[in-house]
């Protein structure tokens, strides 16, 4: 199954549209939501075109396709609008030999980890920074980025997931910039 991974949208129309159409010429089967979703937040400025309506509109059309998890943006009036659940913490994501724990990343972290087996992935947005890295035993923590507001110079960006293969992607530019693979053996490959 093909998953595009995508946080931290904010609110912003225009990158959301990006975004679905990103997801169309993907062809992926399931976009997963790490939280944050419609507002910006005290500590961000607003996003390029802030319309959190009409990113409900867009969201909504995919709702059979969406998996989300509640970001610290979230609120229980969120889920009167969207037609798909937005309040669940955590989502967990079997891939062969380990766990893919799905949070949006102010709960659960790589400084508060949930429990995680070895070679397990914590996979979060929050941060707005795109990473692949590895922490605790022998286990990776992997962020999208922010569809509307990355930090630290970071792109646009959304994962593409297929294949036991992580791709980062630029999305203005529409290309890979990072990837990494995992091996049959609870082991990965950054490229």
């Amino acid at each position: 199954m093909k998953f595009l991974i995508a946080s931290d949208l904010h609110g912003s129309a225009k990158w959301t549209r990006k975004l679905m159409e990103a997801y169309d010429k993907e062809k992926a089967e399931r976009l997963i939501l790490l939280g944050d979703l419609l507002y910006h937040g005290p500590r961000n400025d607003l996003p390029e075109d802030y319309a959190p309506k009409e990113v409900i509109s867009l969201l909504n059309e995919k709702k059979e396709q969406i998996l989300c998890v509640r970001g610290n943006c979230e609120a229980e009036v969120d889920q009167m609008v969207l037609d798909f659940p937005v309040l669940a913490d955590y989502a967990l994501l079997p891939e062969k030999d380990r766990l893919i724990f799905m949070t949006h990343g102010h709960h659960f972290n790589t400084k508060t980890p949930p429990p995680l087996k070895k070679g397990d992935i914590l996979l979060h947005g929050h941060t707005h920074i795109p990473a692949w890295e590895e922490f605790g035993k022998e286990n990776l923590y992997l962020n999208p980025g922010s569809v509307s507001i990355p930090k630290e110079g970071s792109p646009h960006s959304y994962i593409i997931f297929e294949s036991r293969s992580f791709n980062w992607k630029d999305l203005e530019r529409e290309e890979t910039y990072h990837s990494l693979h995992l091996s049959e053996k609870s082991e990965y490959k950054i490229r």
